[in-house]
């Protein structure tokens, strides 16, 4: 065979997998709609034995699919009793209950005609949604210390999870094409299930003492823009793309979002953001808290009311991805996703909460250092952030942050919002030296040492500043791998919390100061 021969061979092969991958996607969304408009009595695909829903003061949203026209009835039997009627509308039914406290357990039985579908071993507590893509589909199986994590499990039977299958979407869709993997208790399951979705949900449990349920929709490798509806791109003038796959604007929310809003959810957790360091990284501090706010309408909506308009939002600050690289990619997305304000939550992006990850670095994950292992520390501290923004729990969730930045003609003095813990460092701050106060360039930036501290202020060095140019800007921790694990020169009090990384302009200006 000649090498046009193979290369045409090759070709095909090409053109057949894709012909064959556009098949199946629509063979999935045709069945879905062939299940949607099935007369037999069922629940949507994401109520199952074993899940949770919404507890008190909320209301838990319920629904699926039956008879045109036929009255459904809906019991609820276990610690309290609720029965409630409602007509198929359009081949689908839907019924809010009145509040139940957390607890558990309980069956839940739809009848129609002479047909029933019932769930059972149902519990009531809080749902937290789970999204993003490689680092927050990262399994439980995956991390450090896994075995006995998942020996761990056995002992929180309360805290139960479900996964959505990967699948695509040209067009919003009232339910998930498949199930990835139904309710479950755990152990079951749990080594496929993402770590970081099961350790919030279980450090959550550890302090609230009732049940949790955890939803897992992410996808590995993808951008922010195909987990936004289109009114969300607009709003930062990101419409005329035209990827395809699963990196095409909108179609993981149209198969993996949209289907969920008519739960009553809680809260949404949130890991996501490597992907743009290269694609759309300068639309980042637009198109993330644009997506926030509209997750938060479509949920408030699409539950009749019931999910907070203004539910929390907690995500993770990238972590790290290669030791010495001199791309901004990385320190560019953590500033962008604060809304370039360096911490939340903030008036741009409020009742949201951040877990810093930029000092726990992994050089030697098995999955490549885009994916570090410690997982544990990553949820603890979206626990942290969880218990003070989304349940008003007086706890401390924040690294230390500039409240003002001071500069003489020999050093800037940097003071913090609280008591910090600090190790010295030569080139974790740096400053950018101009003459006439011009633009600061990719390669304007030289190291400013740590000279000295004390409780809350840190002062570094501008000797190395050239004569001729004065200081316009400083910066912390800004590149992609700043410090080695858990040792970034400045935490907060007892070394818990990092610092997050900013940048500030006029350094003999006052800094910004949290809201």
């Amino acid at each position: 065979m000649t090498s046009s021969d193979r290369g045409v061979k090759l070709f095909v092969n090409v053109c057949c997998v894709f012909v064959m991958a556009v098949i199946l996607s629509l063979a999935f969304i045709l069945l879905a709609s062939i299940c949607a408009s099935d007369a037999k009595l069922r629940f949507a695909s994401y109520y199952g034995d074993h899940m949770v829903l919404q507890k008190a003061p909320e209301r838990a949203v319920l629904w699926g699919y039956g008879p045109e026209s036929a009255q459904v009835t809906l019991y609820l039997s276990g610690q309290v009793d609720q029965k409630t009627s409602v007509t198929v509308t359009k081949g689908i039914w839907k019924i809010t209950l009145d509040p139940v406290e957390a607890g558990g357990p309980y069956t839940v039985i739809a009848v129609a005609e002479n047909d029933a579908a019932v769930l059972t071993d149902v519990l009531f507590g809080d749902v937290w949604l789970c999204g993003g893509q490689s680092n927050m589909w990262f399994t439980t199986s995956m991390i450090f210390n896994a075995t006995e994590e998942l020996k761990t499990a056995e002992k929180y039977p309360h805290v139960r999870t479900f996964m959505a299958s990967l699948n695509t979407s040209e067009t919003e869709l009232i339910d998930l094409i498949q199930v990835e993997l139904p309710w479950s208790v755990p152990p079951a399951t749990l080594a496929n299930f993402s770590a970081v979705c099961w350790l919030f949900g279980r450090y959550l449990y550890d302090k609230l003492q009732y049940p949790i349920g955890l939803v897992e929709s992410c996808w590995g490798g993808t951008p922010v823009e195909v987990w936004s509806s289109s009114r969300a791109l607009q709003k930062c003038g990101l419409l005329e793309e035209a990827n395809s796959g699963p990196k095409e604007n909108s179609v993981l929310w149209n198969s993996m979002i949209h289907p969920l809003l008519n739960m009553t959810i809680k809260g949404a957790i949130w890991y996501q953001g490597e992907a743009n360091t290269y694609y759309h990284q300068d639309k980042y501090n637009c198109s993330f808290p644009a997506m926030i706010g509209d997750w938060r309408m479509a949920f408030h909506q699409g539950s009749g009311g019931e999910t907070a308009p203004d539910f929390p939002f907690g995500f993770v600050q990238l972590s790290t991805d290669k030791k010495g690289s001199k791309y901004d990619g990385f320190p560019e997305i953590r500033w962008h996703q604060t809304a370039d304000v360096g911490y939340v939550p903030n008036s741009l992006m409020p009742k949201t909460f951040m877990a810093v990850a930029l000092d726990l670095p992994d050089e030697k994950s098995p999955y490549g250092t885009i994916h570090p292992q410690d997982k544990q520390d990553v949820a603890y501290r979206l626990t942290l952030g969880a218990r003070a923004v989304a349940y008003n729990e007086d706890v401390s969730y924040q690294g230390p942050f500039p409240t003002q930045v001071m500069a003489t003609q020999t050093d800037i003095n940097i003071t913090y919002d609280q008591k910090v813990s600090v190790t010295s460092s030569k080139d974790i701050f740096e400053i950018c030296c101009t003459e006439n106060q011009a633009p600061c360039g990719k390669f304007s930036w030289i190291p400013a040492p740590i000279m000295q501290w004390d409780a809350t202020t840190v002062m570094v060095s501008t000797s190395l500043c050239p004569p001729t140019d004065e200081v316009v800007a400083l910066r912390y921790a800004w590149s992609d791998w700043p410090c080695d694990f858990k040792a970034c020169p400045i935490y907060s009090d007892g070394g818990i919390l990092p610092a997050p990384p900013f940048i500030v302009s006029r350094p003999q200006a006052k800094g910004n100061s949290r809201l």
